[in-house]
């Protein structure tokens, strides 16, 4: 299943020079792949499209940056509604 993933810092918590946008998720993670990553730095904001068959795994995959940013988490698809 793919999820696309909202992610949003304030300015003071921006993790500019601590790791950077990345530090904010796992990406090691083997349960989660990352098929898409944008960036809207003045915005603090990125954009991810992941795959996983768990929203508990996306979740997981968000928790290094859950002090610090919020997420919207939609789940998507490339095929059209029957």
């Amino acid at each position: 299943m793919l999820f696309h993933v909202k992610q949003s810092h304030a300015p003071h918590d921006c993790p500019y020079g601590k790791g950077g946008s990345r530090s904010l998720f796992d990406g090691a993670s083997t349960e989660v792949k990352v098929l898409g990553y944008w960036l809207a730095f003045p915005q603090h904001t990125t954009f991810l499209v992941v795959e996983t068959d768990s929203i508990a795994a996306v979740q997981k995959f968000l928790a290094p940056g859950a002090k610090i940013a919020t997420c919207e988490i939609t789940p998507v698809s490339d095929q059209p509604a029957p």
